[in-house]
């Protein structure tokens, strides 16, 4: 009983289908702006600021708010912190995925 389920690798914060396609949407060298990252979920402006805010929250994404003339914009950049759970949360989905090792 040494080896453990790769479930418990998996990451709380990227549980929920948007949260975890936020991430997956994201890139560590570009900002993506919230209109785009709507659009491309196909989700609405309350469910997505609520994925932000969880993940903001876990320290995964980091959100700068600015203005385009006079229209306010909000960014996001997955951080080092958010790439590296993300690789992790997907390693464990993929281990859960191949099943377990013969016997």
């Amino acid at each position: 009983m040494g080896e453990h389920h790769p479930r418990h690798d998996l990451d709380d914060a990227l549980l929920t289908p948007l949260r975890f396609s936020v991430m997956a949407a994201l890139r560590a060298d570009a900002e993506i702006d919230f209109a785009t990252l709507r659009h491309l979920l196909e989700t609405d402006d309350s469910a997505l600021s609520k994925a932000i805010s969880t993940l903001s929250g876990a320290g995964y994404v980091t959100v700068r708010k600015g203005f385009v003339g006079n229209r306010p914009r909000t960014w996001l950049t997955a951080t080092d912190a958010g790439l590296a759970a993300m690789r992790i949360h997907v390693a464990a989905l993929q281990a859960i995925a191949a099943g377990p090792p013969t016997l």
